[in-house]
């Protein structure tokens, strides 16, 4: 449960990116008023907050199978419909939604396809169903300088790149294989700055994700050379982090 952890960690560590990319992802899932959307596997709440500016709090849900981060959302949103609940056992009756939304999600679902199948049957016919994640294969992750430096460190690391959903087309194909229709996707890309070295890496060190629980699982000696090794492959700061996410729409 390596994302039960409290959310100004999960902020820190990957809210700084999915920020802005959840501006982008909305506007590639055509989400815009009126209507009502489902924000799947939420977190703290970078995307329910765009879909909220958009559709009113009213018109938004959000489901996630971590208390922790559920707690900082509804203590931000007393009156938002929040559930505790995975993808694949959506808390809710068939065609209700107009939008369901997945971001940085599906990669961490126990069966994706289900996952999407569930996101389908909740989402009204004519609705949208869409999800992205990052591009941890193909090296355009905010986390690819990273596990760069791990895997050069030790090769035999799971670096995240063989998760689903994280090569072009594996969203596509998981989307049909979920049965869904009028499969698109796209690349969608966020640039960030770092103002110093520590400012990238001090996040690593909360134990947040896989990554997290990398750096937590080395001795101190190891988190050195790890630490000094990300910094050798990174710019001198300021420098800034380009991210890109595999994104998918699809109607039920």
């Amino acid at each position: 449960m390596t994302f039960e952890v409290a959310a100004d960690a999960y902020d820190r560590f990957m809210g700084r990116y999915s920020g802005p990319l959840a501006v982008r992802f909305a506007d590639w899932s055509g989400v815009a008023g009126p209507g009502r959307a489902l924000d799947v596997g939420c977190g703290t709440g970078a995307l329910t907050r765009v879909l909220i500016e958009r559709l009113g709090v009213e018109g938004v849900s959000a489901v996630d199978p971590s208390q922790l981060l559920l707690a900082s959302l509804r203590h931000s949103f007393p009156t938002l419909d929040v559930q505790t609940a995975p993808a694949e056992q959506l808390p809710y009756p068939d065609d209700l939604f107009d939008h369901t939304l997945a971001q940085l999600v599906v990669s961490f679902m126990a069966d994706p396809a289900l996952g999407l199948r569930e996101m389908g049957r909740v989402t009204r016919p004519g609705g949208t169903v869409s999800a992205c994640v990052w591009d941890l294969a193909g090296g355009g992750a905010p986390l690819a300088a990273f596990w760069r430096a791990a895997r050069d460190l030790d090769p035999e690391v799971d670096d995240e790149s063989g998760m689903p959903g994280t090569r072009e087309g594996e969203l596509a194909r998981l989307c049909d294989e979920a049965g869904l229709n009028q499969i698109e996707d796209t690349a969608l890309t966020v640039t960030l700055r770092h103002p110093s070295f520590e400012d990238w890496w001090e996040p690593y060190t909360f134990g947040v994700g896989p990554a997290g629980a990398f750096v937590r699982s080395l001795d101190e000696v190891g988190r050195m050379r790890l630490r000094e090794h990300c910094r050798e492959l990174l710019p001198e700061p300021p420098f800034y982090v380009m991210a890109t996410a595999w994104a998918v729409r699809a109607r039920p």
